[in-house]
């Protein structure tokens, strides 16, 4: 990435989000740990299988987004490339579905709608080029396969665009070393426009499924009430 509560509603103090690995511009792999954290801190079910990884993009690589860190300008709206986060599905009657989003400056974790009506601003006007879309993987299946040596930061000469985080690059549990790509590229034409469909797939899809902004609430109240 470049330029009395339930458990999944409590919020995270500053010295609690901390603990979090965070390298700024290395947003999937911070949501990488984020999701094992989350996990062994049982916030998260024993296996993440209430956890999903969600990569916002298009084809043009460039996604507007407000409440983030990393902007210069009073309402927190940057142009990212991509962008990674964590949505945390809930069950039962007043539950609300998490976000989990370490660059945002909105509560953590913020309830989905929140985060959806401030961050995303689905009401907001905007061209074609800047339209958002999801791909929604599924936390157990992307801690398997994920894979990133970084190349994506470096520029023609070798130097990086960032600086990486000091431990290892993640390596798929294959073998893999990199395929950030196939889950970061991202177009109009790999939306999936069948609900049922969708639902089903996020189950079994190595690289997940793709959605648009306006049906990211609905994806998740339906599978709310899927088995995992």
């Amino acid at each position: 990435m470049t330029s009395g509560s339930s458990e999944s509603e409590v919020q995270v103090s500053e010295s609690e989000i901390s603990q979090f690995d965070h390298t700024p511009y290395y947003c999937e792999e911070n949501v990488y740990f984020l999701c094992k954290k989350l996990c062994e801190s049982g916030v998260s079910d024993a296996k993440d299988t209430d956890l999903f990884v969600a990569f916002i993009s298009n084809e043009k690589k460039q996604v507007p987004l407000w409440h983030q860190k990393a902007s210069t300008r009073a309402d927190g709206i940057i142009l990212w490339d991509y962008h990674v986060i964590c949505i945390q599905k809930t069950r039962g009657n007043g539950s609300q579905h998490m976000v989990w989003d370490l660059d945002s400056s909105l509560p953590f974790p913020s309830p989905l709608e929140l985060y959806m009506s401030e961050t995303i601003r689905p009401s907001f006007q905007l061209f074609a080029d800047y339209q958002r879309f999801f791909r929604i993987v599924h936390a157990p299946i992307f801690l398997r396969y994920f894979a990133s040596d970084r190349r994506h930061m470096k520029d023609s000469a070798g130097n990086w665009i960032a600086q990486p985080p000091a431990y290892e690059p993640i390596v798929a549990e294959d073998g893999i070393v990199h395929n950030l790509n196939e889950y970061m590229e991202i177009s109009a034409s790999d939306e999936l426009t069948d609900d049922s469909d969708s639902v089903n797939l996020v189950f079994t899809q190595k690289t997940g499924v793709v959605i648009s902004e306006s049906q990211l609430e609905k994806f998740f109240s339906q599978i709310c009430s899927s088995d995992v």
